[in-house]
């Protein structure tokens, strides 16, 4: 991706770290940090590294310019809406902790101007998904931001959501629809400030979704009552999308010996995972209703698989468990780093 031209929206530590390790270059636009707020060890490294920061409160523009006078920003402004495909997603208007409130601006230039910080562009992820009349909406309140501000900038973001088709049936996003909109606003924007302006995208989703897939062996089947569970050995711990936000994602059974599943028997199925917790189902609405899906017949053994996995499935996994044990944390397994494996 890095030598395609694509560049890293971070949002952790973590993150940048993973991309100078994949040869990202710091200073130069290649990574951005985004966030509504800023802990002290990646206050510390943005700055060491001179990573442009995309500041969601103003608080963290106060606390960057303390440290990184100078520093280049960007503002996320939440323009006092939303929309998103569940309520969790929804990044934008008085529910959603996301972003400036659009009537803070003057607060967060005062601090802007206060440790001259470089003001880069404007950013407005408002919600997950794509309805066009709402991102029509968007591009509007965008070109209106920009010119209330009365600030000059380089670039303006229209941040991510860009959705891929997780149902039989369901519309690819057009692209082009989507650009063009987005087009619009830019050149609106450009003609306003009197130069070129740049537009960026975070198609984060769009672009690796679909590139795999949730494996997963059954390990148990039961009835419960009218209900036919599946039990699986992946959990939310490992796809947590279902469990917090109810979305669907298709499940497939593979025989592991290669044979075709295709005349076996149908059943409505809850698919569940091992974790002590009841809100561990994948077949789930947002809610925690559990559904049912029309799936073979499996017994232990048969593998699972669950599609495109989709936006902050790797993100949101938990990795490491600590335990208390003799008055002391114990690692139960090893955690994840972002180093590279050592080479024996």
């Amino acid at each position: 991706m890095r030598e395609q031209g694509v560049k890293v929206d971070s949002v952790s530590l973590g993150e940048i770290e993973r991309a100078l390790a994949a040869g990202y270059v710091p200073g130069k636009d290649e990574i951005v940090f985004t966030a509504d707020m800023i802990d002290g060890a990646t206050l510390s490294r943005v700055h060491e590294l001179q990573i442009p920061v995309n500041a969601g409160s103003v608080d963290m523009l106060e606390q960057l310019g303390e440290v990184s006078p100078g520093h280049r920003v960007w503002l996320r402004v939440n323009p006092g809406f939303g929309h998103g495909h569940s309520q969790k997603t929804n990044t934008g208007g008085e529910n959603s902790k996301h972003g400036i409130w659009y009537s803070d601006l003057p607060a967060a230039l005062a601090v802007i101007q206060r440790y001259q910080l470089k003001l880069v562009g404007i950013h407005m992820h408002i919600g997950s998904g794509v309805d066009y009349g709402h991102l029509e909406q968007v591009c509007g309140a965008m070109v209106r931001q920009v010119v209330e501000f009365g600030q000059d900038l380089e670039a303006i973001s229209a941040g991510g959501g860009l959705s891929i088709p997780y149902r039989e049936g369901e519309e690819s996003i057009n692209t082009d629809h989507y650009f063009g909109l987005w087009n619009s606003a830019r050149e609106q924007i450009a003609k306003h400030l009197g130069h070129p302006v740049k537009l960026e995208i975070e198609p984060g989703r769009f672009l690796v979704a679909e590139a795999g897939v949730l494996v997963a062996q059954v390990r148990s089947v039961k009835e419960m009552g009218s209900r036919h569970f599946v039990l699986i050995d992946a959990g939310f711990n490992d796809l947590m999308r279902p469990a917090m936000y109810g979305s669907y994602h298709h499940i497939s059974a593979l025989a592991g010996d290669g044979r075709s599943l295709t005349q076996v028997p149908p059943l409505e199925t809850v698919v569940a995972g091992p974790l002590c917790e009841s809100g561990d189902v994948f077949t789930q609405q947002e809610g925690g209703k559990v559904e049912t899906r029309l799936l073979p017949a499996v017994v232990p053994g048969i593998i699972w698989c669950c599609t495109i996995p989709g936006p902050t499935g790797h993100q949101c996994r938990q990795t490491t468990t600590a335990v208390r044990c003799c008055r002391k944390c114990c690692l139960i397994r090893r955690g994840a780093t972002d180093s590279p494996p050592p080479d024996d």
